[in-house]
């Protein structure tokens, strides 16, 4: 057995050279590796190549594995997730590359979602910032802890759009508008694979979750997806496809079906859409156990949905084991081509040569690397800056920003909690580490001894609830004394105080994944609290925590200001401090619609008119609204406030038409009206007039963000073409119609500037 390996990889070695190529192989050189290992491969082998266990570490579902060790001696294990510990995994390389027949290395997986041990803000408030740069940074000082840490792949980013915030898993994803998701998709993709995926510290990233899955019935986790081709196509296809553009090494089937067939049996989309549409030439994993899950849908037994996925185009089957223990039985049958297979493992084993794996099993385990860059003050330093960039002033009556000498009465449920700060899907965060909000206001201050801490409330009145959202170490430390106690204790600390700082809102578990509710608002018993603080007399500024767009109602009432802050990652307290006391002023706008109430769900910027639409902003009969609120949104896409003021005036066209090989040039000039340095998100919005097929109401074409000074005057340019004006049609063709267009210049996506022009 060591000769077979000894011999095998020499003869890789020899043909590396024969071909002159070094770490970083050419395409051909290593598909001729590949065909050369799948020629010695048995059948049997090249299924188990498409397993990925989970080690079991973390998990989100029933696993059946049992005696992976066993598993990968027999070669029947491609990768494996969910393990942790540079020791654990350079234990199972080294039972897969010599102890093993061929010595295949395996791929090691983790849901590096947010960052690694530095703990970025959840990708809702990452896609807030709006900061492209930052973006791809955070993904790549992700990709560096990680892989110094034995990690080469990452299940992310997640490029779910949805405009329903019931759903937890909006929290993951960059909100509702598919430019903007595409943008961010791109740039999570340079960040983790970097230009040279041979690399050491970079990871493979996967695009999900393929397709549709932020559209789920009632916005309930895995739940059925109803769409027609145009939405897919137009409204929810772009970020996958933006990131397959990209050049993402795979790709993760979703939960939901499409058509009546779930995702991870559909063929029409992994390999007529995925493959031949799109070109995509890296490999398909499923979501966990979503393989057996096809027998709930009704699908067939285990060994029909793992012939469906299989024929379908997924080839690595993620803890089912339905491809390992099913296979053979379906190529003795018939029901499957061991071609199929081979292609399946062909894929996988490509990936593995492309992150050098072959040249170096272990090159993704530096305990040297790992201890100086994990963590690092360095890369703290960026998290904290990224973490102030994403946050969204919602309302500021003149309480923000803060004196440091302040007598701040910091008050509410999490308020001095560490463990909630880094939000969910946070499995490899330390939480232990990351600085809760008393200690980071504490720090800033000039006067620490002024910041008071009481808790107020808990977060819910239901127990049961709160253990609920207290899931994976993120405790929220229930009390147990009397509501009317704690309300008593903190407005006596706020009488004492020049301002209330309220945290409010939801524990970091409270969305994520199979973290949907029906009920969107914020809780009694907060609700409760604030009102008590407020009859203080005091100025009241509420820091919201949420993974999703809330409903405010009396919280704007009784508020004088209301920052956003998301879940900000491990230096929450600090980035949030640097906001509050006006260090960094806030920039970041709204990805994602906030509803008046949960009854105007699903709510987004770019919806379609009807045939009766409301002319105004009340009711009128007969017209497309509702008896009880208006249609207007709580809070638009794109909405977020600064501690100083932007005018746009003077808005231009290049000229009033173009022919379908020109472009139009659009300038505004944005001035800093007010009185401090401030950022802005300059948006470009389209409206196409008359088209064959309904087009929606405002759609975004770009967006700049820009610094300036007091008083400063920038000139903005945006050129759209007609790649920019275009759209799917009935027949899936894409391309721009002639005819009238409206555009749309400002600071949201309900507060522009706007004129016209025609593409003919």
């Amino acid at each position: 057995m060591k000769f077979l390996i000894v011999s095998f990889l020499g003869f890789l070695l020899i043909l590396g050279s024969c071909t002159n190529v070094q770490q970083n192989e050419n395409t051909s050189s290593i598909d001729q590796k590949v065909d050369s290992l799948l020629a010695v491969m048995s059948l049997e082998e090249k299924i188990g190549q498409l397993n990925l266990p989970s080690a079991g570490d973390v998990s989100t579902g029933i696993s059946t594995n049992k005696g992976i060790a066993k598993q990968i001696k027999e070669g029947k294990v491609g990768g494996l997730f969910n393990i942790n510990g540079l020791d654990k995994i350079r234990e199972v390389q080294k039972v897969a590359v010599e102890e093993s027949r061929l010595g295949i290395p395996l791929i090691i997986a983790k849901d590096v979602i947010h960052g690694y041990k530095t703990t970025f803000p959840i990708p809702i408030g990452l896609s807030a910032s709006w900061d492209m740069d930052l973006i791809e940074k955070s993904a790549r000082i992700a990709a560096e802890e990680a892989s110094a840490d034995g990690i080469a792949w990452t299940f992310s980013p997640m490029t779910d759009i949805s405009r329903d915030p019931r759903w937890g898993r909006v929290s993951e994803g960059s909100g509702e508008d598919p430019y903007l998701g595409g943008q961010i998709a791109s740039a999570m993709v340079r960040g983790y694979q970097g230009d040279d995926l041979s690399a050491a510290n970079t990871l493979l990233a996967c695009v999900k979750h393929f397709a549709l899955y932020g559209a789920s019935e009632a916005g309930r986790d895995y739940n059925t997806v109803d769409m027609g081709r145009l939405r897919m196509y137009n409204d929810y296809f772009p970020p996958y496809k933006a990131a397959v553009d990209a050049g993402v090494g795979t790709a993760m089937a979703s939960f939901n079906e499409i058509d009546g067939v779930p995702a991870t049996g559909n063929k029409w989309l992994m390999t007529d859409v995925l493959r031949y549409a799109w070109d995509f030439d890296g490999f398909v994993v499923s979501d966990y156990t979503g393989v057996s899950e096809m027998i709930a849908h009704g699908m067939g037994d285990l060994q029909q949905v793992s012939a469906l996925a299989i024929n379908a185009g997924v080839e690595m089957d993620m803890v089912s084991e339905g491809f390992l223990t099913t296979l053979e039985k379906s190529v003795a049958e018939g029901k499957v081509t061991e071609a199929t297979i081979t292609n399946a493992a062909r894929l996988i084993l490509k990936a593995k040569f492309q992150l050098g794996l072959f040249d170096d099993p272990y090159r993704y385990m530096d305990e040297e690397r790992a201890s100086q860059e994990i963590f690092s003050a360095e890369n703290r330093a960026v998290a904290r800056k990224i973490a102030a960039e994403s946050m969204v002033l919602l309302k500021n009556d003149k309480a923000l920003p803060l004196q440091k000498d302040a007598k701040i009465a910091l008050i509410g449920p999490l308020a001095n909690n560490k463990e909630n700060m880094v939000g969910t899907w946070s499995v490899s965060s330390d939480i232990s580490k990351s600085v809760s909000i008393y200690d980071g206001i504490k720090e800033v201050s000039t006067n620490p001894e002024n910041v008071k801490y009481a808790k107020g409330s808990n977060l819910v009145e239901d127990a049961d609830l709160e253990e609920r959202i207290g899931m994976f170490g993120k405790n929220t430390y229930r009390d147990d004394r009397p509501e009317a106690v704690m309300i008593a204790e903190a407005v006596q600390l706020a009488k004492n105080a020049d301002v209330v700082v309220a945290v409010l809102g939801e524990a970091s578990e409270s969305s994520g994944e199979s973290s949907s509710l029906t009920d969107i608002s914020i809780p009694d018993v907060q609700v409760n609290l604030l009102k008590a603080l407020k009859a203080t007399g005091k100025k009241i500024v509420v820091v919201l925590l949420s993974g999703r767009p809330l409903v405010l109602n009396e919280i704007l009432e009784d508020s004088d200001a209301i920052l956003n802050a998301w879940f900000p990652g491990s230096e929450a307290g600090l980035a949030l401090a640097d906001v509050l006391y006006g260090d960094v002023n806030p920039s970041g706008k709204l990805t994602m619609t906030y509803p008046q109430n949960v009854g105007q769900i699903p709510i987004y910027y770019a919806h379609k008119n009807t045939g009766r639409p409301l002319e105004g902003e009340w009711f009128q009969k007969f017209k497309t609204n509702y008896l009880d609120v208006s249609n207007e949104p709580e809070f638009p896409f794109g909405y977020g406030l600064s501690y100083t003021s932007f005018s746009y005036d003077n808005l231009s066209l290049s000229s009033e038409s173009i022919g379908m090989d020109e472009s139009l040039t659009l300038s505004v000039e944005v001035t800093n009206s007010g009185d401090l340095t401030g950022k802005e998100v300059v948006q470009l919005y389209i409206r196409d007039l008359v088209g064959t097929v309904t087009r929606p109401v405002k759609e975004l074409k770009g967006f700049e963000k820009i610094e300036l000074k007091a008083g400063e005057t920038k000139t903005i340019e945006f050129t759209l073409s007609k790649s920019d004006l275009g759209f799917y049609h009935q027949d899936m063709s894409f391309y721009a119609e002639p005819g009238k267009f409206k555009v749309f210049v400002g600071t949201n996506s309900d507060e522009v500037l706007e004129s016209e022009f025609e593409l003919k």
